[in-house]
């Protein structure tokens, strides 16, 4: 037996097969077991062509099922390419077998991707000896596809046609060409010479014109498979068939809903085809669904599709004079377009045709064309059980955690932790093991959220490290005691925090949570928010008061909860509050008269780099040269005992604590406090390409209370931001505020423009957004907000990039308002003269204004 197996191993097939010969089933199957086993122990082998091939033949000469057989020709180690079917199927027949095809099936389904393309003539060949139907699985037929464009070696290969036409497979596998994503590249893989890539769609077009396919499925498969789409490469193929068919002015007719979705929405190459198609057939597609898919194509970016598109339409205005007016009105969408070349001839072509613009009010009276804002959505319900908790601690850990999820968990904690202890302790430990976030015993651990929340877990898992904990957390407290009684209100002066009041106050928060702990019953958090905002609605904290009763309030629970209120006096409320006749009621209804969170002073600074340190400081030259932010000064005689209302910016370069998604939840009727301290995260993701710190602004938007310079700023930092989610996220804020009534557009636009001719922001990244917002139904608020940003602009010595840009957007949002608003500077450009697109475009503004 060894001798078989190691003339197996050295791809002696001659010695494998005589070894075959006349052995009965026992023997047969005792080989095959050692041969498996073998392969196995052999984990570092690979099996090419003649061991391969050898293998195969043991394999189906030895192995008791073609499941067995499958699972050894399968394993990654075994390469089949190459490998002749031939020399397996005679062995298959002095066995007597007859599971061949079951054979190929399997392998077909086992073998990664590459590997079938590389395998399928061996699975081919068993099938095609068998006269067994093809598996229809994507791999097969992106194999089938593949060997099509094979070289023969032998070089007496029939021609791809020939072969195609007695190809048994055809017929089963041709409709599943066109479903299958990516075949295409295996289709450009042309007649196995590398002389002609389009071999294969020629073939199909002449058995299609001889009668051995149907030029129906063929035309039917192109189309469906460029509506599904692909890459590039991939489709290439499928638009050559296309081609080649030339479809009859009747076909494109029954087909015109297709080829209209293409010339709309499909990828350039396809939408020129199709355009290409509708066009030669003339009046195949029903007038108003081409003027739909018209509008689209004009408002696409390639210019090579819309000027024909233009052409198109300008031909059958004048070869359909009933109907000019109407693709007059369609060729003005072109009015948008970026380019000044293309967008004057279409404006030029739809005045020929009977098109007439409204032309633009005096007054300024429009509405942007926003959904009415709705309220923020309610708090999700509180946490009822240990299991829930258990699942959504595991799910936020080793992901920063959201502001909500945070609050729901910590008052699971408080409510559950001192309930049912040691059934939380055993369900919550074996979950918070898994996550490692950091170390306890550094200085910097005090403040950092997500370390304070992993030991908050584990101290209530009861972890050694319990009592260390819990001295940190004491320390922490003794040191905020001065801080902890109700801010705004007299007493000794506190000195300044080192670190930023909201994280400072969160981690307090945590601190004092951790001491709670040890109680019993504990009833939960009073700051627990009833708005995904992280506001408290008045009337919940009065009956958390009311239902606590005679029990002690804690410090730290009852400030964030008093802060989460919003600002207003209801009297009524008050008096409730203050017939509790508890220390905790008093202080409600006090804050209910008016002694609420005061609106500090707001300071627009610019602040330069940090010093150079000493030695080698590599990134202090990558640090932008300078950055405008927001200081924060309390009103007179206010005493800011939580720092809240003091921000004094620090220069560039400083480290921040990256925790601003969490601060709207702080204070979240106090828009413009809660941006302040949002602003140098929000500016590094426009000036230092950070990601993911624009993503408070859209929460910070559903708050409430007036945002001033700092939300401005914020947002105009946020629309020129690196990364795209970080833009989305500010274009979320500007729709969300306009929608409301409470974007300050000309503030924005003006800061926007100062930064960008500052040179502090890339004013090309604003463009996306700002034309999206236009398409979302705002365009006057991004008119009002480009009015202001293009002074600035058009003035500097040398206009930013991206200055010509925001000039189309303006003229866009202008034309859809019907606002006129003059523009300072705007005529000094146009008066400058010359081709520059930056003079073409605000000359094309100003034509517009002057309507």
């Amino acid at each position: 037996m060894t001798g078989f197996v190691e003339a197996v191993v050295h791809g002696r097939m001659s010695q494998v097969r005589s070894a075959l010969a006349g052995l009965d089933e026992p023997a047969r199957r005792a080989l095959g077991d050692e041969l498996v086993a073998d392969v196995r122990r052999r984990r570092d082998a690979w099996w090419w062509q003649g061991e391969a091939a050898t293998l195969a033949v043991a394999a189906v000469g030895t192995l008791s099922t073609p499941t067995k057989v499958a699972a050894l020709l399968g394993r990654r180690s075994v390469w089949l390419s190459g490998v002749d079917a031939a020399p397996v199927v005679d062995v298959a027949r002095e066995r007597g077998v007859t599971w061949l095809p079951d054979v190929a099936y399997k392998l077909a389904d086992r073998l990664p991707r590459d590997r079938m393309v590389a395998g399928w003539r061996f699975v081919a060949g068993l099938l095609l000896a068998e006269k067994a139907p093809p598996p229809t699985a994507d791999d097969f037929v992106r194999g089938w596809a593949a060997a099509q464009g094979w070289p023969d070696p032998r070089g007496t290969r029939l021609p791809t046609v020939d072969r195609l036409r007695a190809d048994p497979f055809l017929d089963a596998l041709l409709p599943r060409l066109f479903e299958v994503d990516g075949v295409g590249t295996e289709l450009a893989r042309g007649d196995g010479a590398g002389t002609d890539s389009d071999a294969l769609p020629r073939a199909l077009v002449a058995l299609a014109a001889e009668g051995r396919l149907d030029r129906a499925v063929l035309l039917n498969g192109v189309l469906g498979r460029l509506l599904r789409g692909d890459r590039p490469d991939a489709l290439r193929p499928f638009l050559v068939l296309h081609d080649l068919l030339a479809p009859t002015p009747d076909e494109v007719a029954v087909r015109s809903s297709a080829y209209l979705r293409l010339l709309a929405d499909g990828p350039g190459p396809v939408a020129r085809a199709a355009q290409r198609t509708l066009r030669q057939a003339g009046d195949a597609a029903e007038p108003e669904a081409l003027w739909e898919a018209a509008r689209t194509v004009l408002a696409r970016p390639e210019k090579a599709l819309v000027r024909a598109q233009v052409s198109w339409l300008d031909r059958l205005a004048r070869q359909h004079p009933d109907q000019a007016a109407e693709i007059g009105a369609v060729l003005a969408v072109a009015a948008g377009h970026p380019d000044a070349g293309l967008r004057e001839r279409a404006l030029a072509l739809a005045a020929r045709h009977g098109h007439r613009p409204v032309a633009l009010a005096t007054v300024a009276e429009a509405r942007d064309d926003l959904p009415p804002p709705l309220p923020a959505a309610a708090a999700p319900p509180p946490i009822q059980n240990v299991d829930e908790l258990v699942e959504e601690i595991a799910a936020s850990l080793g992901r920063r955690w959201p502001a909500l999820t945070a609050e729901r968990v910590m008052d699971g904690l408080v409510r559950l932790g001192t309930a049912d202890r040691e059934r939380l302790a055993a369900a919550l430990l074996p979950v918070v093991r898994r996550e490692q976030v950091g170390a306890y015993d550094h200085p910097w651990s005090v403040f950092n959220i997500s370390i304070q929340m992993h030991g908050l877990l584990l101290a209530v898992c009861g972890d050694a490290e319990a009592a260390t904990r819990r001295d940190q957390w004491s320390t922490l407290l003794t040191e905020s005691r001065p801080r902890a009684p109700l801010p705004f209100r007299g007493g000794p002066p506190v000195p300044a925090t080192r670190r930023p009041a909201p994280v400072q106050l969160a981690c307090a928060r945590l601190a004092e949570i951790g001491q709670r702990l040890d109680g019993r019953d504990d009833p939960g958090l009073l700051s627990t928010p009833t708005s995904v905002t992280g506001a408290i609605e008045p009337v919940a904290l009065y009956e958390r008061l009311a239902a606590l009763g005679d029990r002690p309030v804690w410090r730290w629970d009852l400030a964030q909860a008093l802060l989460r209120l919003p600002a207003g006096v209801d009297g009524p409320l008050a008096e409730r509050a203050a017939a509790l006749r508890t220390p905790a009621g008093d202080e409600l209804a006090r804050w209910l008269r008016g002694a609420a969170v005061p609106a500090p002073a707001q300071q627009v600074v610019t602040v330069g780099r940090r010093a150079r340190s000493a030695g080698y400081d590599w990134g202090y030259d990558r640090l932008p040269e300078g950055r405008t932010l927001v200081a924060l000064t309390p009103p007179d005689g206010v005493e800011d005992r939580l720092g809240l209302l003091t921000l004094t910016p620090t220069p560039i370069g400083r480290w921040t604590d990256g925790w601003g998604d969490v601060w709207p939840a702080v204070l979240p009727g106090h828009r413009g406090v809660v941006a302040a301290h949002l602003l140098p995260e929000v500016a590094g993701a426009a000036q230092e390409d950070t990601l993911g710190h624009a993503a408070a602004l859209p929460v910070l938007a559903e708050c409430t209370g007036a945002g001033g310079p700092a939300l401005d700023l914020a947002l105009a930092y946020g629309l020129c931001a690196r990364h795209e989610a970080d833009r989305v996220a500010a274009l979320d804020a500007v729709l969300i505020l306009a929608a409301a009534g409470d974007l300050d557009a000309p503030a924005t636009g003006g800061h926007l423009g100062t930064l960008a001719a500052g040179g502090q922001v890339t004013l090309t990244r604003a463009v996306t957004p700002l034309r999206d917002a236009v398409a979302a139904g705002a365009p006057l608020s991004v008119w009002r907000l480009l009015a202001a940003a293009l002074p600035p602009l058009l003035t500097a010595p040398t206009p930013p990039r991206g200055t010509p840009d925001l000039l189309a957007v303006a003229a866009e949002a202008a034309t859809a308002t019907g606002v006129r608003i003059e523009v300072p500077g705007l005529a000094d450009v146009v008066a400058r003269g010359g081709g520059s697109r930056l003079v073409a475009e605000a000359r094309r503004l100003a034509a517009t204004l002057a309507a």
